[in-house]
């Protein structure tokens, strides 16, 4: 099927989007911990269409982002295929180091800890069995070979439960409703449509491409590519709910070609009430359950909702530059650059290290690490750039923005 006529960006944004410092400031997932944690913003699922592009009423690219603002799901159960292709080399375990050293404070060092999970859809190909009723009922299991990790939200209570250990993660919080902060992993396409959708406005071409078939239903293509050179993001392609208005589908490919980079899709999907006892959890017995510190889930993280997000910042970070070369800096407070510290800690430096391109500038001098999507420069005096943009404009921003 032919593409439709579509609406320039620049109209979409103005009409959608007046908030432009909070877009920009959303823009990036900023990588606290390198490679590792860069890759926690993103998800991918293998392409899931079925055959036969369905024949839909036409409608203009501005039309399908007002669909998808406007779209109201409260209740939904299905389950999602993630795969990430970040060209990342392996660690050998050790971004488990890094993971548990990032995690400290906040209730790690329990198997269902939800940040340790994070780093487990960081590469390959996993599946999720995702659930929802209200704001204030969520289900996200993560299905591995002979196990299962499970993170259920039921009204103040956020369990997480690691059935391969036995182990028990649980937090609770007074705040319930559409402005909760759960700690809780990104799991649907809808999650990282909206944060594609926040990075929309001048610098940005969208565009319907046609149609196609999700999860046995009807959807339309919502095709959005930079206009700027120096980002790595080539486009990003998000499949809506010809009824609903949601997304089932999100491919991020790079500009360098091959395979997607993200590419987050629900192979079966239905919108009935799941039933009440989808949320309710009680510790197995003899199960070891950790007690999560007061505040430790009230991150910066919007939980997993029917029309919820992700997104990760720093407190004190700033964005350098705008559109798609926007740049996402904050101060570590760390001189050196790289972790330090026990044997653990000095032998993920050396090997992370040995991963990255030294370089320099005004901003002193740093280490370039590069994934097919995110790039990250620490600096010996402890600062980061993160962006999705090419090493040479990371370093031009550093550059700039010392």
């Amino acid at each position: 099927m032919a593409p439709y006529e579509s609406d320039d960006a620049v109209d979409v944004a103005r009409d959608e989007n007046p908030h432009a410092g909070r877009r920009k400031a959303a823009r990036y997932a900023v990588p606290v911990a390198v490679v590792g944690v860069a890759a926690a913003t993103i998800g991918l699922v293998p392409a899931l269409a079925a055959s036969g592009d369905p024949d839909l009423p036409k409608i203009t690219a501005k039309q399908l982002i007002d669909k998808i603002a406007k779209s109201d799901v409260q209740q939904l159960s299905g389950t999602v295929k993630i795969s990430t292709d970040l060209g990342l080399p392996n660690l050998g375990g050790l971004e488990s180091s890094l993971a548990s050293g990032a995690g400290k404070g906040a209730g790690a060092g329990s198997s269902a800890d939800p940040q340790a999970k994070l780093t487990e859809l960081v590469s390959g190909t996993h599946t999720l069995r995702v659930a929802a009723d209200g704001p204030d009922k969520q289900k996200i299991s993560l299905l591995e070979s002979g196990s299962e990790y499970s993170l259920i939200h039921d009204g103040t209570n956020v369990w997480g439960y690691d059935s391969k250990t036995n182990s028990v993660s649980h937090s609770t919080s007074p705040e319930t409703g559409k402005d909760r902060r759960a700690e809780q992993p990104p799991a649907t396409p809808k999650d990282f449509a909206d944060q594609a959708l926040k990075a929309v406005d001048g610098t940005t071409s969208v565009t319907v491409d046609g149609t196609e078939q999700v999860a046995g239903r009807a959807a339309y293509k919502l095709l959005i590519k930079p206009r700027q050179s120096g980002t790595t993001v080539g486009a990003i392609s998000i499949a809506v709910d010809a009824k609903t208005g949601m997304p089932l589908k999100f491919t991020l490919t790079p500009k360098s070609g091959g395979a997607a980079v993200v590419d987050a899709g629900f192979t079966e999907v239905s919108f009935a009430r799941p039933a009440a006892s989808t949320f309710t959890f009680t510790p197995p017995k003899g199960a070891k359950v950790t007690e999560q510190k007061k505040g430790a889930t009230a991150r910066e993280h919007d939980g997993f909702k029917p029309g919820g997000g992700f997104a990760q910042g720093h407190d004190k970070g700033t964005v350098i530059g705008k559109g798609w070369t926007s740049v996402a800096t904050f101060d570590t407070g760390a001189k050196g650059g790289l972790p330090s510290g026990g044997s653990k800690a000095g032998d993920l430096s050396g090997f992370l290290g040995s991963l990255g391109d030294k370089v320099s500038g005004k901003f002193g001098k740093g280490t370039v690490f590069s994934t097919r999507l995110v790039n990250v420069l620490m600096t010996d005096d402890g600062k980061v750039y993160a962006g999705a943009v090419t090493k040479d404009a990371l370093v031009k921003a550093a550059n700039e923005g010392k």
